[in-house]
């Protein structure tokens, strides 16, 4: 009876696993990190200039990806004055340490605005940036969705704007996913990156390092809000999260706990 129960309590607790490691079936808004493996380097955009580009003529270095879009009136701005402060601030220099790729994930959007949107944020910096250490690249829908994916990166459009979330991934020279890292809110511009966090990813990615993140965890604990663009609790998946493991305890306790020695009388 007692071999029974544990394979029964073995059986549960396997059960269980998937609901932690799987957060959702289908993400229509959010991020399914996609470490170790590489953006498709053959994809086809424009830069700021008209040019045509393909990602491996670009991603020579340990590289920041983001996705976003240049008339985007919501988190894009901030996100990228973010990181531009950062930029100034950080020791590692860009367009020799590292470069930075910005995608933009509207198929209407043109080299001119992406031109527009580059001349604002190197008017902001402190220091000399080469013009080819931050990218400002537009493209066709199908080249976007073929980066996109390949990283996890998913969005949706509702009428001239798009429900996103925000991030930055790094890559190694030969296009492998890293690192994610998530900003956190600050109150100056609505996000906060920590130098020291974005300086290690960038060291980690140019050692072709992949660093787990705690995305899979907040993904667990939070549910993205697609019309507000923010997270927030599921209390619902931590509540039932909390009461089965709970459960599987209180079986763990039950069948392993030790056993009073009988004395028979004599």
């Amino acid at each position: 009876m007692q071999g029974l129960i544990k394979i029964l309590v073995l059986l549960f607790t396997l059960s269980i696993i998937p609901a932690f490691g799987e957060v959702d079936e289908k993400i229509e808004v959010g991020i399914d990190e996609q470490l170790g493996s590489y953006i498709p380097l053959d994809a086809l955009f424009k830069d700021a200039y008209g040019n045509d580009v393909v990602l491996s003529e670009l991603i020579t270095e340990p590289t920041v990806l983001a996705f976003v879009y240049y008339q985007c009136p919501g988190i894009c701005s901030p996100l990228l004055f973010e990181l531009s402060e950062v930029m100034n601030k950080s020791d590692l220099e860009p367009g020799y340490d590292y470069n930075v790729i910005c995608i933009s994930m509207d198929e209407l959007e043109t080299s001119e605005i992406a031109g527009d949107k580059k001349l604002t944020f190197y008017a902001a910096f402190d220091k000399d940036v080469p013009k080819e250490a931050w990218r400002f690249l537009t493209g066709s829908r199908a080249e976007i969705n073929k980066v996109t994916e390949a990283a996890g990166f998913y969005f949706k459009r509702k009428d001239d704007q798009f429900l996103h979330t925000g991030a930055f991934i790094f890559l190694d020279k030969e296009g492998k996913i890293c690192r994610y890292l998530i900003p956190n809110y600050s109150d100056k511009s609505g996000f906060g990156i920590l130098p020291f966090d974005f300086k290690m990813a960038v060291l980690e990615a140019g050692e072709g390092k992949v660093t787990p993140t705690i995305a899979r965890v907040l993904q667990f604990c939070f549910s993205y809000d697609s019309e507000g663009q923010k997270y927030t609790l599921n209390f619902t998946r931590i509540f039932g999260a909390g009461i089965i493991v709970l459960v599987v305890l209180f079986l763990i306790f039950i069948v392993f706990k030790p056993k009073k020695e009988i004395i028979k009388a004599r």
